[in-house]
């Protein structure tokens, strides 16, 4: 067993430091038994009760990894389902039309893939971009697939409204939140606040009169999730308690991860929303991911969908040797 990795899980690291300390002493006792005819008995005896109790500590450590990995198992059979999050950061109006964008790339990759889009929630700019949004998204593999979107995605062009033709940089960021179909931490009602109004948008006449969409605040964190796109108060409620669900689970994840293994960053980066993680550089035609340094051309393909070779590369780790922009 790897000492090692067992500390650094927080169900295995008590465990890990009882098993490093019936080695020392296994090896303290082995050592005693070649050097002294007189205690060898003694020591025969003590190491037999060394090796049953590391034997012991060896099995629970085994059966709780075994555990751990029935439940992921599970976590990834459910992960076929996921929340897609865009907000424009940095840039006014110029980052809601990017945020849009990023959005509609997302929805045409979705349809590539056979994956099922739905609406949430949008707040629209005074140009039809996105101040935020949030899609659902269900298909085979989707989480496994885009969970390397999340961070602040920017963009280097000249806008439509520059007279000067200077470039801008913007930004919008991304989240992708993984739906899962059980939920590993105790949920207060009396936590969350419920406010109610009247939606706009598909639905006639009666989605605009009823106060069917819903925002949920869970008053702790100060997060909350809005759901307008369903016909009913109802389905609104449970959609955006599942999605607020989901957002709190992250939270916590993010917490243990800090909690038990420090500031570790894995390859391609944290997974931070607010770590800059590509650049979307139109007057070059190029998009660079910074986290694996590797860029790729043809941006109009890109904004159109064609995103799955920079998917595959992030998800495989893989590090180019082009230099960060």
């Amino acid at each position: 067993m790897d000492l090692e990795e067992l500390k650094k899980n927080h169900n295995t690291s008590y465990l890990a430091g009882i098993l490093e300390h019936l080695a020392r002493t296994e090896a303290e006792v082995r050592e005693m038994m070649g050097g002294d005819d007189d205690l060898h008995d003694m020591a025969t005896d003590e190491l037999k009760l060394i090796v049953e109790q590391r034997e012991n500590t060896e099995k629970q450590i085994q059966d709780i990894l075994d555990k751990e990995k029935v439940e992921e198992e599970k976590n990834n059979e459910s992960t076929n389902e996921i929340v897609l999050e865009v907000r424009a950061g940095a840039g006014g109006d110029e980052a809601s039309l990017f945020a849009s964008e990023l959005a509609h790339m997302y929805e045409r990759f979705a349809e590539n893939q056979k994956w099922q889009w739905y609406v949430n929630y949008k707040s629209k700019s005074d140009l039809n971009g996105y101040k935020e949004a949030s899609f659902e998204i269900k298909g085979k593999d989707v989480y496994k697939m885009m969970r390397g979107e999340t961070g602040v995605h920017r963009v280097q062009r000249i806008p439509a409204t520059e007279k000067n033709g200077r470039v801008h940089t913007s930004t919008a960021s991304v989240a992708v939140l993984p739906i899962k179909k059980k939920v590993n931490f105790e949920i207060n009602l009396a936590e969350f606040e419920l406010e109610y109004s009247r939606s706009g948008g598909k639905g006639g006449q009666n989605v605009n009169k009823v106060e069917t969409a819903v925002r949920i605040i869970h008053k702790p964190t100060g997060l909350d999730v809005r759901s307008t796109n369903e016909r009913s108060q109802l389905a609104n409620r449970e959609k955006a308690m599942m999605i607020l669900t989901a957002k709190l689970e992250q939270l916590k994840e993010e917490e243990d991860a800090r909690k038990y293994a420090g500031e570790r960053k894995s390859q391609i980066g944290t997974g931070d929303r607010s770590e800059k993680i590509r650049t979307y550089n139109f007057p070059q035609d190029r998009v660079t991911d910074h986290r694996i340094k590797k860029s790729w051309h043809n941006l109009p393909k890109i904004m159109e969908g064609e995103i799955m070779d920079i998917i595959d590369s992030i998800n495989s780790g893989v590090v180019g040797d082009e230099d960060e922009e």
